[in-house]
Parts: C-alpha cells; structure tokens; sequence
C-alpha cells in the first residue's frame, strides 16, 4: 500500500526538494506540500488519507512542536518524521515524547532520508502483519525497525530493506522450507543474493535453517520461518 505523505516546510527550495525525494522512493508519494501549520491542518482536514507528515520545527505561523499538538487536538493520528535543522536537545526529547517517530536533521542526503522512509515503510508493513495483542519481542522488533542504533540491526552494507521485506514474506507464507534458489526464484534474484539476505534473517533468529538431503547430490540448506519469536 502507498504511504501518503504531507511535506510541512516553510522553504520553497527545501519543500520542492523534499517533495521530490519522496517521489523517488518506492512505495511513497506527496499528498500536499504545505508552507504553514495552518496551511498543513486544511490540507489534513480536507484529505483524512494521508498517512505520514514531514514535519519542519521553524514554521511562520509557529513551531513544528505546537502544530503537532494542533493535529493531534484535531483528531489526525497521522505519523510524523521530524525534518528539521532544529538541534537542541529539548525540542528533541519533545519531539520524541509527542509521538515523532523518526528525527532527521538538516542538512541530510537523499541516502539518509531514503533510509528514513524505508525504515519506517518496514514499520507499516510489519505493523500490519502483527496480531492484535503482541508480545514483548514483536513490541520490540517493531519499534526497533523504525531506528537504526543501540539495540538494533541495521542492514549490511549492500542490502536494501525492500528485498529483505519480499525475501521475508516469502519465507512467512511457504507451508515449507525454502532453498536460496527457490527463494531466489519466487523474488526475481540470484540464489547469491537470496542467501545474503536469507543469512541475515536467519543470524537475527527469525529463520531457522535445516539440511535438505535427496537427489543423490549435496545436501541443501533451506530455511523456514520461525515464526517471529526472535528465539529458535
């Protein structure tokens, strides 16, 4: 599903830059560009669709802080990355508390805002694939996707969150255990590249690996999702 997103800067040149950044990653694309918190609240009020809202802390008509207040007051329960040049460890930490679940300072690249959306996509997509009651270790690995840090794993050099996502969703709904190849095959990649990420899922404990024997040849090893416990 396409994340819908709402850039609130105040910049021309930075809101046409961050509108732009956000047409070049799959799986997103601009809802509006406002100039101004209140700008940002009509466009919320009149598209109930939009899903995130890019949000600079320097506004004309106030800070970023109190328009997320504003939002919230006004029943938009829309996620909120902070895009900001905004430093000081206060408005940080109330950021952090008023529910921004991501903080991107400026001046950034287009990789590091990338890496943003991307993790927060990773966010959605297993948010949705969640039980309605969870317990602690998919609490954990839910919000430790949307941060790459002390008790996080970030991805190897090389590796992007999108395949890892259909590598993933392969494994979760195969009745089976899967070969590289196999895994390879269903994502449109060679078995070298499904092993990587296969690999990487397997050394976090979310798959588990086993030989295969028959045919005469080498045994092989697939994988089988182990049901996103965290733990063998």
């Amino acid at each position: 599903m396409t994340v819908r997103v709402l850039v609130v800067e105040d910049e021309e040149v930075a809101a046409q830059a961050h509108a732009s950044y956000v047409d070049r990653v799959d799986g997103f694309e601009v809802a509006g560009v406002a100039r101004s918190g209140n700008e940002a609240l009509r466009q919320l009020s009149n598209d109930r669709g939009i899903d995130l809202v890019l949000l600079d802390m320097h506004l004309p008509d106030g800070h970023g802080l109190a328009l997320l207040q504003r939002m919230r007051a006004a029943g938009h329960p829309c996620d909120v990355i902070a895009v900001t040049s905004a430093r000081d460890l206060d408005v940080v930490r109330r950021a952090v508390s008023q529910g921004v679940v991501q903080y991107l300072l400026k001046p950034f690249t287009f990789g590091a805002f990338r890496t943003k959306l991307e993790q927060y996509a990773a966010y959605r997509h297993r948010l949705g694939d969640t039980r309605e009651e969870v317990v602690q270790e998919e609490v954990d690995r839910l919000l430790g996707l949307l941060r790459a840090g002390p008790g996080t794993t970030p991805l190897p050099k090389g590796m992007s969150v999108e395949t890892l996502r259909e590598v993933t969703d392969v494994l979760r709904t195969s009745a089976a255990g899967l070969s590289a190849t196999e895994v390879g095959v269903a994502i449109g990649a060679s078995r070298v590249t499904a092993r990587r990420y296969l690999e990487h899922l397997a050394d976090q404990a979310l798959l588990e690996r086993r030989q295969r024997y028959g045919g005469g040849g080498r045994p092989e090893v697939e994988y089988r999702w182990s049901g996103g416990s965290g733990r063998d």
